[in-house]
């Protein structure tokens, strides 16, 4: 998730923090990198045009031109007006006084707004919440079906009434919400391949039969300023209350995430970050500035590892710990707990100066598979005692996984050096790490 733009960035700010003195005209020479690298990755150029001129304004202030270390600090104040641009706060979906919730959800085919609206319904279900989806986009193929099997997957149900119209399908699903203790109706509806008078005064009748307390405009962040263009058209005939990004592990260059709330006035509220159901992250200004910046999101790191975190393996991974019996079962754990996190790429890229890495460098998610069938190859015996891993029994165990020898030998390396990590993280670097939330092995 903007890749290119961080490494673009970190470029331009480097060459600010080596200089020894900061200037009226170094700092001019920056900000017109930084324009430009914002351009690039498809930035509105008003927005940008007005970014760089509040950056500028606070840049030549006393501050920054008598600073000890002034590179640094005019980082700080983009960081900051990054944040500003962005939204400068989470903001919350909307909560009805009296059940239901009805949250509509809108936008153009193939934005992923029926994939969009059953991670909504599993991420509340995680609160605590019983969501509702209706099925109201019946012109595409397959959509109710996907919808039904997607609900079914998370344990959600799915109103539809095969031949009703979307506006009795949305509002049937209101009432059938009330009925049955459902305390949110997500409404997937229709999109076009663009937008058109038909499918707005649809969304336009279905919000006014539901009366939704929340209206998601989604938007796939790989359309650059198309998406802006188009939440504009939205807005205007929906006023929604929030923007939802998606396939933002994808090649976006971002100038949708940073265009959007200062053009069109609307807080983005989730960001979609794979494919997967639980790849749903709630929009934080603050971090994703950081991110684009390099330097990285550990407080969102640290939530995904809470989520997945099992209490009671950790107690019992830290009294193997606490008798130095660290074995290739508890290696593979920790390498199944960090999988649960997600793409292991993701995951990386939370870490501070990961933007630092070459163009075009790259994680191998496949490398965590490759180690999960070495060892899996392993009898349970050779798991618990490495040692018996002679030249022999190596080679047998790379035919079985499917590997070479050299990939069983740089496994064993691997375990070994987390052996050492743990013979000297103990009991109490154990608990240190618990008391973070992060599972033992990261």
């Amino acid at each position: 998730m903007f890749d290119d733009l961080s490494r673009k960035l970190e470029g331009v700010l480097k060459k600010l923090r080596g200089q020894g003195k900061i200037t009226e005209s170094n700092i001019a020479e920056t900000l017109r990198e930084v324009r430009r690298v914002l351009l690039d990755a498809d930035v509105n150029f008003k927005v940008a045009r007005d970014f760089i001129e509040e950056v500028r304004k606070k840049a030549l202030g006393q501050e920054v031109l008598q600073s000890i270390t002034p590179g640094q600090l005019i980082v700080r104040i983009i960081h900051e007006e990054l944040i500003a641009l962005l939204g400068a706060s989470t903001t919350e979906i909307a909560r009805a006084a009296m059940p239901p919730t009805v949250v509509l959800v809108a936008g153009l085919q193939g934005s992923g707004k029926t994939t969009f609206s059953a991670k909504l319904a599993r991420y509340l279900k995680e609160q605590g919440r019983f969501p509702l989806l209706a099925a109201a986009d019946i012109y595409r193929p397959a959509a109710v079906d996907q919808l039904v099997a997607l609900g079914a997957g998370i344990g959600i149900p799915v109103f539809t009434v095969p031949g009703e119209s979307p506006v009795a399908i949305a509002s049937g699903a209101v009432a059938h919400g009330r009925k049955s203790a459902r305390d949110v109706v997500i409404v997937d509806t229709a999109g076009r391949l663009h937008v058109d008078e038909e499918m707005m005064k649809e969304v336009e009748a279905i919000k006014a039969a539901v009366q939704p307390h929340e209206i998601l405009f989604v938007v796939d962040a790989m359309t650059g300023q198309d998406a802006v263009n188009t939440a504009r058209a939205f807005n205007e005939r929906l006023n929604f209350d929030g923007a939802v990004l998606t396939k933002m592990d994808g090649d976006a260059r971002g100038g949708a995430a940073i265009s959007l709330r200062a053009t069109v006035g609307k807080p983005i509220k989730f960001i979609s970050t794979g494919e997967k159901l639980d790849a749903l992250e709630k929009f934080h200004p603050d971090r994703l500035a950081s991110r684009i910046l390099g330097m990285g999101d550990v407080v969102t790191l640290v939530e995904k590892a809470q989520q997945q975190f099992d209490h009671e393996k950790a107690a019992k991974l830290e009294d193997r710990l606490r008798r130095s019996q660290f074995t290739l079962e508890d290696f593979l754990e920790q390498l199944q707990e960090v999988k649960k996190m997600g793409p292991l790429s993701q995951v990386l890229g939370m870490l501070p100066g990961m933007n630092r890495l070459p163009a075009g460098a790259s994680v191998d998610d496949s490398a965590l598979g490759r180690i999960e069938a070495i060892i899996h190859s392993m009898t349970r015996e050779e798991r618990q005692r490495p040692a018996l891993l002679n030249g022999s029994r190596r080679k047998r165990i790379a035919a079985g996984s499917g590997t070479s020898v050299q990939d069983v030998n740089r496994l064993m390396k691997q375990y070994e050096q987390m052996q050492k990590m743990m013979k000297t993280l103990g009991k109490g670097g154990a608990r240190a790490l618990r008391s973070m939330g992060l599972p033992a092995g990261l």
